[in-house]
């Protein structure tokens, strides 16, 4: 099993991370680790999901104003900047890759139109363990991800949509078409 430690995080020299969310992103890299492995991932779509995994919140804990100007996008809240923000540094910065950009950026509000890097990293990023509310479901849906990675992910969806309405957050557009694209 591997585990990633959050204080050997190789993380860009312009992230901005607390030590809480460092924590946070070191379970969700271990996490999609854990099902390359179970899954029998090939090495290059490894990659990828660790990639996916350790930057996904990279720019998290930077300025409302550090985001826009790396995100470009002036109608999205402050909080949902960071992965169009990271995706856009890698992009400038010679990052090819098309999954793992388009998992970072959409990480947040998924994307009907992903490959399964981006499915891994939503899950992940959802169902990692140190996340306080409901423990025993989340733990058994990724303990499944690895036997029925297309279900799991369809619960995932359903049941991050369902918080958002029972909440009553905002659903985006992107976040409809994913939920209209596994239902």
């Amino acid at each position: 099993m591997c585990v990633v430690d959050s204080t050997e995080l190789a993380l860009p020299d312009w992230a901005r991370v607390s030590e809480r969310r460092r924590a946070h992103i070191a379970r969700v890299t271990t996490l999609l680790l854990e099902w390359c492995d179970a899954l029998e991932v090939a090495p290059e779509e490894q990659a990828e999901w660790r990639d996916a995994g350790l930057l996904h919140d990279a720019m998290r804990d930077a300025s409302e104003s550090e985001l826009r100007a790396f995100s470009a996008d002036a109608s999205l809240p402050a909080e949902l900047l960071h992965g169009p923000a990271v995706a856009q540094r890698l992009a400038r910065m010679g990052e090819t890759r098309d999954a793992l950009l388009d998992a970072i950026r959409w990480h947040t509000v998924g994307c009907a139109g992903w490959a399964r890097t981006g499915q891994a990293l939503y899950m992940a990023d959802y169902l990692e363990p140190g996340r306080p509310f409901a423990r025993a479901d989340r733990a058994f849906l990724a303990m499944h991800v690895p036997r029925d990675f297309d279900g799991a992910f369809r619960q995932v969806v359903r049941h991050r949509v369902e918080w958002c309405l029972r909440e009553g957050f905002e659903l985006y557009p992107s976040t409809v078409a994913l939920w209209n694209s596994v239902r």
